[in-house]
Parts: structure tokens; C-alpha cells; sequence
């Protein structure tokens, strides 16, 4: 039985246009990437039904962030800054090979980090994470479902900004909610009842860059804020499972109290992070060597690429 030499990209509305058009930078690389090896690209709307009929279709299935198709399916991922990117087996970023990987600061060149990061810290945030500065204050990106405990949380957001009230008893928290989250009422309601009963909790929407700037710590579930608070300089707590933890003091792993310890602690070689994270562990999609990563990452998944 003859390979079927196929991939199909399932991408939603808006990428899927860019891709077609060749305005996607890290989709341009994928299909250049297995063209080279002689197999075709079909670009199809990721819809549930899609994905499931993929099961039952020829060749190779790659989604957008959403669990991968059935078969052989694999999922990619922005990488939270720039042009970096995964590929993988699941959509989870805890099950992904770097969240088990482990950080070795002292072997990566200092000097090779130091420049790689101060680039993406320019890049990025245009001299905002500059001149960092602690002003007392704790950061508290929330994402969604504010009430819910989900498997891969210590508790939910709600009681973790309540342990958070506990265990910095004379910090002002600065909590935000998420611009492109919708809320219940219900949780905005438990969220306001909590910010009446602790007048140092001020809640608001939006402003993370100038938070980051500003905070002594961030604590979040897994929010990508508190990746991008390494550019700044800013310890994190997290209560929950994520990829970024190594230099984080990880609640699920060390318990509430340890926790926030350790963050108080902390002093780890943030540029040596972001280096290995994103220059070593990711697929970088700006660079010479890009498509030589992405079928290294298909090769991974199992792909006879």
C-alpha cells in the first residue's frame, strides 16, 4: 500500500485566507516545508466536522491550536511571542516535550541570551521592560471561568486570588479580566463580592504591559502574561499546569505556601530562559532554519516525512 503524501492544514476563518494567499508567515514555512519533500498541501475550514471526517481521510492531518484530527493528527501552536511556534500531539502545552524537559541555564552562553533577549524585549514591547520597577504591588492576569476548578488547576481563579489576599497580606492585588473573555454574571458578581470584602484587591480590565512594568510579582493560573513578565524581570506563581513553569514557582508542584516562598526567593537567569525557550525549544519561524525545524517537529509526531 503506497503512502498517501498529504497534509491538510485545518485553519479557521481569517488564517486560512492568509495561508491561501501566502500572507502567513509560519504557514508559508509548513507547505514550503513538506512541498520539499514532495507532498501536497490541502487547506480545509477547521470546523468539528472536518476534523472527524479526517479520521476516516487519507494522509496527514495539522489544526490550529484545537485538539489535532483524529488518525494522524498534529496540532500547532504560537509559541505566546514573535514568530515561534510547536508543533505536537496535543493541544495541552503541559504535555508538551519542553514542559518535561529540563533547564540547564549554566549551558547556554550568557552573553548569546543577553542579546537574543534584549532584541525580543525592544521588539516586543518598545522600551516598556526597559527600566522595570517594583512599586508593591501583586499582578494577577485572569483568564476565564473564574469559578470553575479544572483538572489541570490547583483551585479555581477566584479561590486563587483569595489565597493570593492571604499570602501577601500587605500587598495591593491588581487582578485583570481578559479583553477577549466573555464573563457570567455569576462570576463577575462572586469577583466584585470578593473586592468589596478586600479593599487592597482592585480589579480592571486590560493594561498587562504596564502592570508587568510596574508589579512585584504576577500570579495567574497559566496565563502568557506571566511568560511575557520575564522580559520584565518578574517572578511568577502559577497555579496551574503550563510549559513556561521552570523558573516559575509552581503551585501544583511545590503547594501554596512553598509557593509563594520560592517567588519571593527567586532570582533566575531570565535571559538564559527565554533563550532556551524560545530560540532552543521552539520552531522559529523567522529563521533560516525554519523549515528544517518543522519537519523535524512532523518527524517527532510520527509523520514518515
Amino acid at each position: 500500500m503506497s503512502l498517501n503524501r498529504t497534509v491538510t492544514l485545518y485553519l479557521p476563518d481569517g488564517i486560512i485566507d492568509a495561508a491561501r494567499e501566502g500572507r502567513h508567515n509560519f504557514f508559508n514555512r509548513v507547505m514550503a516545508a513538506v512541498r520539499g519533500q514532495g507532498w501536497q498541501v490541502e487547506l480545509r475550514p477547521d470546523v468539528l466536522r472536518e476534523r472527524l471526517l479526517a479520521a476516516a481521510a487519507p494522509g496527514y492531518g495539522l489544526s490550529l491550536m484545537e485538539e489535532p484530527p483524529a488518525g494522524h493528527g498534529l496540532v500547532c501552536r504560537h509559541t505566546y511571542v514573535g514568530a515561534f511556534w510547536h508543533i505536537e500531539r496535543s493541544a495541552k502545552r503541559w504535555e508538551w516535550p519542553v514542559a518535561t524537559a529540563s533547564f540547564t541555564p549554566e549551558a547556554i552562553d550568557p552573553e548569546t541570551a543577553r542579546i537574543f533577549a534584549a532584541h525580543w524585549r525592544r521588539r516586543l514591547f518598545k522600551g516598556a521592560a526597559d527600566a522595570p520597577r517594583r512599586e508593591s504591588f501583586v499582578f494577577v492576569p485572569l483568564q476565564g471561568m473564574l469559578q470553575d476548578h479544572r483538572s489541570f488547576q490547583a483551585m479555581s481563579p477566584l479561590d486563587m486570588l483569595d489565597v493570593t489576599l492571604e499570602q501577601m497580606p500587605s500587598a495591593r492585588i491588581l487582578a485583570t479580566l481578559h479583553p477577549k473573555e466573555t464573563y457570567s454574571a455569576a462570576d463577575l458578581r462572586a469577583l466584585e463580592a470578593l473586592a468589596t470584602r478586600h479593599p487592597r484587591l482592585r480589579v480592571a480590565t486590560g493594561g498587562a504591559v504596564e502592570a508587568l512594568a510596574a508589579c512585584d510579582l504576577v500570579v495567574t493560573q497559566n496565563s502568557g502574561v506571566a511568560f511575557n513578565g520575564y522580559f520584565f524581570g518578574k517572578p511568577a506563581v502559577l497555579f496551574a499546569e503550563i510549559d513556561f513553569h521552570h523558573i516559575a514557582a509552581s503551585v501544583p508542584r511545590l503547594g501554596v505556601v512553598e509557593a509563594f516562598r520560592a517567588a519571593g526567593d527567586a532570582a533566575p537567569d531570565y535571559d538564559r530562559y527565554l533563550w532556551w525557550f524560545l530560540a532552543d525549544q521552539s520552531i522559529a519561524a523567522g529563521s533560516p532554519q525554519a523549515e528544517a525545524q518543522i519537519l523535524a517537529a512532523l518527524r517527532r509526531g510520527g509523520w514518515p516525512i
